[in-house]
């Protein structure tokens, strides 16, 4: 196990804040960037928090191949939808201002859905749901991303991990959030799993060849190359219904895509014809129901709080303690993290580091003094 060191919230809100300015995000956006990703961290998903901070966004910004300023521009605008184009600015950026004005929508006309086109990764999709049950609202959302899913019975990585993401309010301490890709698996697992030397569970990846792959260093570059893919959910094949997670997978991706006109598939790997990098230019959708629309906010929270108090009540299996709902243990890591900060591993410590050296940013890391 990796060890790590719990860094003050504060510090690093202010630190990862300060390096967005730096590359030239502007600071009210780079505010937006910065809390998305503490909220992963703040959620236990250490995959889309501070662990991709230098490889999925600052990288990008310094290789030319994502803007740090995010030209939002509204395409088409109606009562009730919002097609938006990010022009290839920062995704968390353009999901805000989108999810932003859907949910003012949704309070005039009940529902409202928006899709935004050439975006960039957008962190975790429940930030975006949700926005919309934080206001007594359902919140659904998804995204394409780079090809890493093969279809079932095949091994080439042409769908992305495209999460299919749910926030419903209730009437306990959290939400019912649903937040987890259609693999099995997805890319920032595994690039967690190779930062701290670990093998991937057997069955999750399929080589080109057809066999199960462990390695995550190896997963890693072979994915880049088209020599291995992803499982979708169910696994390799049909045995355990592994068509379902790859249907699921095929929704998203058309959702992200069909509605704005935006790119898809093999045309998001972030490679030209002669293999230099290039904007990989993802598409997202959102969806916003208001309940008052309905039978109303009071009743949606008791029921949804009904049910989830009834699944946790529910006879557990031999040896099994808890079970949970969706959201309950990101509400969990949450309670245990908000007091103690954000724990950092050794090689995003290395990485922090290099970041405020190369800016020449004035920050010192409680990991300095160990």
């Amino acid at each position: 196990m990796e060890k790590k060191t719990y860094v003050p919230w504060d510090l690093l809100q202010h630190f990862m804040t300060d390096a967005f300015v730096h590359v030239g995000v502007p600071e009210e956006d780079a505010k937006i960037c910065t809390d998305v990703l503490l909220e992963s961290d703040r959620r236990g998903i250490e995959s889309h928090g501070c662990n991709r901070f230098k490889p999925i966004y600052l990288d990008r910004i310094e290789a030319g191949i994502q803007n740090p300023v995010t030209d939002y521009e509204v395409v088409k605008d109606t009562p009730t939808t919002i097609v938006a184009d990010a022009h290839n600015g920062m995704g968390m950026v353009a999901s805000y201002k989108c999810m932003t004005a859907l949910i003012e929508k949704a309070k005039k006309y009940g529902m409202a859905m928006g899709a935004i086109r050439n975006s960039t990764h957008y962190g975790i999709a429940g930030y975006w749901a949700s926005m919309a049950s934080r206001q007594g609202m359902i919140g659904i959302c998804g995204t394409n991303a780079r090809p890493s899913i093969a279809p079932t019975f095949g091994v080439e990585n042409m769908l992305g991990t495209n999460p299919l993401t749910f926030a419903i309010p209730t009437d306990e301490d959290f939400d019912f959030i649903l937040d987890c890709a259609t693999s099995i698996y997805q890319r920032g697992k595994i690039e967690v799993y190779a930062r701290i030397d670990k093998d991937v569970p057997a069955g999750v990846v399929i080589g080109a060849n057809g066999e199960s792959k462990t390695n995550a260093k190896e997963i890693l570059e072979d994915l880049v190359k088209g020599e291995a893919a992803l499982a979708p959910l169910g696994g390799i094949g049909e045995d355990l219904a592994g068509y379902k997670g790859y249907g699921y997978a095929t929704v998203v991706e058309m959702l992200s895509s069909a509605l704005s006109a935006a790119h898809f598939m093999k045309d998001l790997s972030g490679k030209d014809e002669q293999g230099n990098k290039k904007p990989i230019e993802l598409g997202h959708f959102f969806i916003v129901i208001n309940p008052e629309f309905f039978m109303g906010e009071e009743i949606l929270r008791k029921t949804t709080g009904d049910i989830c108090r009834q699944l946790r009540a529910s006879k557990k299996a031999p040896g099994a303690t808890r079970i949970y709902t969706a959201g309950e243990k990101e509400y969990l890591a949450y309670l245990e993290r908000k007091d103690k900060g954000v724990p950092l591993g050794i090689s995003v410590q290395k990485e922090f580091l290099d970041i405020r050296n190369r800016y020449h940013l004035d920050y010192h890391f409680p990991f300095e003094d160990e």
